[in-house]
């Protein structure tokens, strides 16, 4: 099969969110993430793959075979990696109720929060809140960071400070002059919201949060302003968990 300039069209065109909302279709590309994907609950639309050897044990899925000129063309990969698929986007009811849970407030870089996504699977934190205003979890960018960890989280977007305002548990953010978190009695159930990676949290999310944390710098010249969000998130996750 050779692409069609409809095909190239559509699968170009998702690299937006208003055409990933659109079509309800997001772009998975690489053999691990494609197969991490299929192996869950997600239901696929398209495979494109330029290798006629690889094998996705399922002998029902309609795989279409392209050439490495053809996948450079709907890829957003410098290197691509054999396969691109197409992934139907999930309505999902938000029926998670766990005891801890990660919220992000404006976090706009992709990798960061398909780093995020990754820490939540690992720390099995299996709930994250992210604000409006926090990239969307279906950009490409995003989905290869979380090498398949999007499938076993729940990701929800919603007013952060109005949920903020209607959760039972304690909430916890980090801050430069909070608690020193390694001396700090931390509960298992709790909410952590970790902010942008330039401003950190919304003054009005910030309104709302009674405990701040810090971690604090052990370096003999302590000229570093902050750490990565994605760094400092793993760092809390770690302390939450161990206790």
């Amino acid at each position: 099969m050779s692409l069609s300039k409809n095909n190239i069209k559509l699968i170009t065109s998702l690299q937006q969110k208003k055409y990933r909302q659109k079509y309800k279709l997001f772009v998975a590309e690489g053999i691990k993430v494609v197969k991490e994907l299929l192996a869950s609950d997600l239901e696929v639309y398209q495979i494109y793959c330029t290798d006629e050897t690889l094998d996705f044990n399922n002998s029902s899925l309609s795989v279409f075979m392209i050439t490495e000129t053809e996948l450079k063309k709907i890829s957003t990969l410098k290197t691509p990696n054999k396969v691109l698929a197409l992934f139907k986007i999930p309505e999902r009811e938000d029926t998670n109720h766990s005891d801890f849970i990660l919220a992000l407030d404006g976090v706009n870089d992709p990798g960061n929060l398909g780093t995020i996504i990754r820490l939540c699977d690992w720390f099995g934190v299996t709930k994250l809140v992210c604000s409006l205003n926090t990239v969307d979890c279906y950009n490409q960018k995003v989905v290869q960071a979380t090498m398949g960890s999007l499938t076993r989280v729940t990701v929800v977007y919603t007013d952060l400070p109005d949920y903020i305002e209607n959760v039972n548990e304690p909430v916890y953010t980090a801050d430069m002059d909070g608690a020193n978190v390694y001396e700090s009695t931390l509960p298992e159930k709790a909410v952590l919201v970790m902010g942008n990676e330039a401003n950190g949290i919304s003054a009005e999310v910030n309104a709302k949060i009674r405990y701040k944390l810090t971690i604090p710098r052990f370096g003999e010249i302590q000229q570093t302003e902050s750490l990565n969000v994605a760094t400092a998130t793993a760092i809390l996750l770690s302390e939450f968990k161990r206790r």
